[in-house]
């Protein structure tokens, strides 16, 4: 009996160990002005954390995959950015309709999509879909950990507004550009950043190198933590939908 206990003990131990290192800072990133990421900035341990390119723990991905991109056949070809899209749009049916697909951008290790609300305007979820599957699903980091409207474990990182979700945050939109600005300052020289998209509990922005998207981050709206996306590769294009 008593070995079992210390078998117990132990395997709980080394699971609490593990999730502290997948769980990239208590709100998800340090605020400006913070110590930056020891292994890269925003993302835990860099690009693919423990391993995979684009995706947490290896492997095509963790909790649903489609985070990286697993192709066992290297002659295989990567679907087209309309593909992706129609991919989404099937995979939003499950929501209803009054979400409708802003649109896709290609990455190297993956597709990215922005779902918008078509009745209020305000952005929704990201999505990842993996470029030689078409699987999609939902983006790790941010949407997952701060969006309070669309995802199950919205607000287990930085929202502590309580209530019903709302676009309306303690951060304005002027105040997560400034922030991210100052954020890239500090950690990515020469980056800059444009527009802002608001979601519930955070806002996301574009990132651009020499005036030409480049990647992008995140801003909780009520901690003002910010979070660079790591895990999508060198930004190839991207295309807009209605």
């Amino acid at each position: 009996m008593k070995k079992l206990y210390l078998v117990a003990l132990s395997i709980a131990v080394i699971s609490l160990v593990v999730l502290a290192a997948c769980v990239p800072f208590p709100f998800g990133g340090p605020a400006p002005g913070q110590q930056p990421y020891p292994y890269g900035p925003g993302g835990g341990m860099g690009p693919g954390m423990m391993g995979g390119r684009g995706g947490m723990m290896g492997g095509g991905g963790m909790m649903g995959g489609g985070w990286g991109n697993y192709n066992p056949d290297p002659n295989a070809k990567p679907i087209t950015i309309d593909q992706a899209a129609d991919a989404v749009r099937l995979y939003l049916n499950a929501y209803g309709r009054n979400l409708v697909l802003a649109e896709v951008m290609d990455f190297a290790w993956n597709y990215y999509a922005e779902i918008e609300e078509e009745d209020t305007g305000i952005h929704a979820m990201e999505l990842l879909i993996d470029k030689y599957t078409g699987r999609v699903s939902p983006e790790m980091g941010p949407n997952m950990m701060w969006n309070t409207k669309y995802s199950p474990m919205g607000g287990m990182m930085g929202n502590y507004g309580g209530g019903s979700p709302t676009a309306n945050m303690p951060v304005t939109p002027d105040r997560a550009k400034t922030l991210a600005q100052q954020y890239l300052d500090a950690n990515l020289a020469g980056l800059t950043v444009a527009e802002v998209d608001t979601f519930y509990g955070y806002y996301t922005l574009h990132t651009l190198k020499d005036g030409k998207l480049e990647g992008m981050l995140s801003v909780n709206g009520y901690t003002g933590a910010v979070w660079y996306h790591t895990w999508h590769g060198p930004f190839l294009g991207m295309k807009e939908y209605e």
